[in-house]
């Protein structure tokens, strides 16, 4: 039936872009068991590491700040398509690297693909949004955690039984068949008009606000992901098995309820679902920050990692949807911002730890989450009216 064609195309849209996070967080992932090996193949050191690991981080950003100009004129589907293709390569490039030199250039332009790649895929997603009138930003989120999730887990059993380059030659291959196939049913959206295509930031203080609540969600996210574990170990006394469920709780929960949460948004509406995930999140961090025993510090982490989960994508679809701009000059800024929340943040959060403990930390994180929740009604243009339908 003809009136049902538009709407087919958006659902093969939808699931289209949710293979293409499934491989963005699969290629994270698919990093991390790296990593060992990455240091010991150069003979490098910690800090050697940590500054490389810092030019992924600096390839990213500076692809994110620049990603929303290519959106503008060419649309994200284009975007998707071509730093998909490419970023697919990535951890190969790494792989290959001979010597720190060759490494510092391929973890920049690894970095930078998978970024640009993250800006162009919640655009698209965003995309999406608009024609099904519908959210699925969440679940999209969740795609990439379960990708993560496959490359984290899967990765140092192939680099243990093949080795690191066979690992991450099957880790290209896959990636580069999901996205052949991902693509084509991708949804297209129109490019700027010609007079918004010169690159400048955008004007609207609403779209920045927007960025900070981003990197404050977001660093309490590397706030837990950096310093959970030891938190655990030094302070509460846990053996390193124990330790290790502290981030494990958070990302688990937040993986499943990200795959829960569009229909919670759908029901409930994008500012009442982020006002109440703010308020969980601010709870779990003040109680692992006061808890006496390490397991209750344990299932504070895990409801944080809950109310966490929903906030990000809907600070998305609302920089998406911002009036007189583009979804991808809002969706650059915001993702910029937030993105610098995880990359930059937690290493400010452990000068100060080393100084006064890390349950004090917590406590402040705790505090920036309540802060974020009173700013919540700037996530209303993440809300779909009763009256949307689709396109």
């Amino acid at each position: 039936m003809p009136a049902n064609k538009p709407a087919a195309t958006a659902i093969r849209g939808r699931w289209a872009i949710a293979a293409v996070f499934f491989v963005n967080g699969f290629l994270i992932g698919s990093w991390a068991p790296q990593i060992p090996v990455f240091l010991t193949r150069l003979g490098i050191t910690e800090f050697t590491l940590g500054l490389l690991i810092l030019l992924f981080g600096a390839g990213a950003v500076s692809a994110m700040a620049w990603a929303g100009h290519l959106l503008a004129r060419h649309g994200s589907r284009t975007v998707v398509t071509l730093f998909a293709a490419a970023g697919s390569f990535g951890l190969m490039l790494v792989a290959l690297a001979p010597s720190v030199p060759f490494a510092a250039v391929a973890m920049f332009l690894f970095g930078g693909m998978i970024g640009a790649m993250d800006v162009a895929m919640n655009a698209n997603a965003v995309t999406v949004e608009k024609k099904l009138s519908r959210a699925i930003m969440s679940s999209s989120h969740g795609f990439w955690s379960l990708g993560g999730f496959v490359g984290g887990g899967l990765g140092g059993i192939a680099i243990q039984n093949y080795g690191h380059l066979a690992h991450a030659a099957m880790v290209t291959a896959v990636s580069v068949l999901i996205v052949a196939f991902a693509v084509r049913p991708l949804l297209h959206d129109l490019p700027s008009p010609a007079e918004h295509r010169k690159f400048s930031l955008p004007r609207s203080p609403s779209v920045y606000l927007l960025g900070l609540m981003a990197l404050l969600c977001m660093n309490s996210e590397g706030t837990v992901l950096d310093w959970g574990a030891l938190y655990m170990r030094q302070e509460m006394g846990a053996d390193i098995a124990v330790a290790g469920f502290a981030y494990a709780a958070f990302a688990g929960t937040m993986a499943l309820m990200r795959f829960l949460g569009d229909g919670v948004r759908n029901r409930f509406g994008a500012v009442t679902t982020f006002r109440v995930s703010a308020l969980v999140a601010a709870t779990g961090m003040l109680v692992a920050g006061l808890a006496p025993w390490a397991w209750l510090a344990i299932a504070a982490f895990a409801v944080s990692g809950l109310g966490i989960a929903n906030t990000v994508p809907i600070l998305f679809s609302a920089a998406g949807n911002q009036p007189g701009l583009s979804s991808g000059a809002g969706m650059s800024v915001v993702t910029t911002m937030g993105y610098s929340g995880i990359l930059a943040a937690p290493s400010l959060i452990g000068f100060v730890g080393e100084r006064t403990g890390f349950a004090p930390i917590f406590i402040a994180v705790a505090a920036l989450l309540v802060a974020v929740c009173l700013m919540s009604q700037l996530a209303a243009r993440a809300e779909f009216s009763a009256g949307d339908q689709p396109t």
